[in-house]
Order: C-alpha cells, then sequence, then structure tokens
C-alpha cells in the first residue's frame, strides 16, 4: 500500500500545530502568573503602607 505524499504534509502540520498550542499555552501561562505576582506584590505594598501609616497615627495620638 502506497501512502500519498500529502498525507506526510497533513501529519507534519498537525504536529506542528500541536508543538505551537502547547508553546503558546506555556507563555500566555507564564505570563498570567507574572502579571499576577506583580498585582499581588502591589498588594502587599499598599498594605503595608497602609500599616505603617496606622502605626504612625496611633504613636502620635499616644
Amino acid at each position: 500500500m502506497i501512502i500519498p505524499f500529502w498525507v506526510f504534509f497533513v501529519a507534519a502540520g498537525i504536529i506542528l500545530s500541536a508543538y505551537m498550542a502547547i508553546k503558546t499555552g506555556r507563555e500566555e501561562r507564564q505570563a498570567e502568573n507574572e502579571s499576577i505576582e506583580l498585582e499581588g506584590r502591589v498588594y502587599m505594598e499598599r498594605i503595608e503602607k497602609e500599616r505603617k501609616e496606622r502605626r504612625a497615627g496611633q504613636q502620635s495620638l499616644g
């Protein structure tokens, strides 16, 4: 049985598409994680700043 040459191109296309989908998924996940970490840092810095302001306010009253 002889396999037509275009079948090889179709198979290569499927493999290439799967590779690109996995690669893109990883890159998007990594970018999303970096964004989440940045938001978390900003949030924690804001909480720490408010905490320091409260302590400074309590010390000036006491």
